[in-house]
């Protein structure tokens, strides 16, 4: 008879961290955990803080058991910061070591990817994670890439120019800002609704003068966080306003059909042109 065994999860995770159900299905295996703490250290003051005010629920990918995906909900405390001296009002509980601030991967898995990514590309890397059940793609590869490296911070002028570009027609959009003096892409922002370009301009408040398309979403975006910058329109899209103010009057003034007569008017077959045009113009200015 085989012996049955059974290994014990709850000494991979940290001691902080509580396993309290196990959920396995075909494709997934989902690991609640509850927060063991009930104090936490300030991120700003250092002090140890004793009162927690909330808690909420963290979604974070793990490394894959068995080529399933490996989905941690934890079970997560906020805390208040009860110096007042101190800024902070409330904060997170973090797990540094494990889980990094605000990230969707533990720092193992992300480990993991990057030495893939290093020693074959991103969208391979990408195309390996999702045979061993890890969902990433190459994007978010890349922006795991870049944490190894310090990306200087890119100072503007007080002139940009706002634009949306596709990675994948009709699925996937950016925006992409240019420097209105130096001609050249400063940065790349997620989706074209305009959230990600608000917070980019609240944080980049010498700007004054925005080119922007006729997205609504822009022009909201900008009014919202800038409402003192000047808003151009670009030139690509005064031609088109043009065009289309053209197109419209024409549309009011000239008839849907225009009745062209199947004959043209008889002249004498021996007459040479130069009189059959002189004919025609005397006609046309009779009538």
């Amino acid at each position: 008879m085989v012996e049955r065994s059974s290994m014990d999860l709850q000494k991979f995770y940290p001691e902080s961290l509580q396993i309290i159900k196990i959920d396995d299905s075909p494709q997934q295996i989902k690991i609640t955990l509850k927060s063991r703490k009930h104090s936490h250290e300030c991120p700003k003051c250092k002090q140890e803080m004793p009162m927690y005010h909330a808690t909420y629920m963290r979604s974070v990918q793990d490394l894959p058991i068995f080529q399933k995906n490996v989905k941690l909900q934890i079970k997560a405390y906020n805390y208040y910061c009860t110096n007042k001296n101190c800024e902070v009002v409330s904060f997170a509980e973090n797990y540094g070591g494990f889980i990094g601030k605000s990230e969707r991967m533990t720092d193992r898995l992300e480990n993991f990817i990057r030495t893939l990514a290093l020693e074959t590309n991103c969208e391979g890397g990408a195309a390996i994670c999702k045979e061993l059940g890890i969902r990433t793609s190459g994007d978010t590869i890349i922006r795991i890439l870049r944490k190894l490296v310090d990306i200087p911070v890119v100072q503007c002028s007080d002139t940009i120019g706002v634009d949306d570009f596709a990675y994948k027609k009709g699925q996937t959009y950016c925006t992409v800002i240019c420097d209105g003096e130096t001609r050249k892409p400063i940065e790349v922002l997620d989706g074209r609704d305009g959230v990600a370009l608000k917070e980019w301009l609240r944080q980049n408040k010498q700007v004054k003068k925005v080119t922007r398309d006729r997205a609504g979403a822009y022009a909201k975006a900008i009014s919202e966080a800038l409402p003192g910058a000047m808003q151009i329109a670009d030139r690509f899209h005064l031609h088109q306003n043009l065009l289309t103010a053209v197109k419209n009057a024409l549309n009011s003034e000239i008839p849907n059909e225009i009745m062209i007569p199947n004959k043209m008017p008889e002249f004498a077959n021996d007459a040479p042109l130069e009189t059959k045009t002189e004919e025609m113009t005397a006609k046309d200015k009779k009538n």
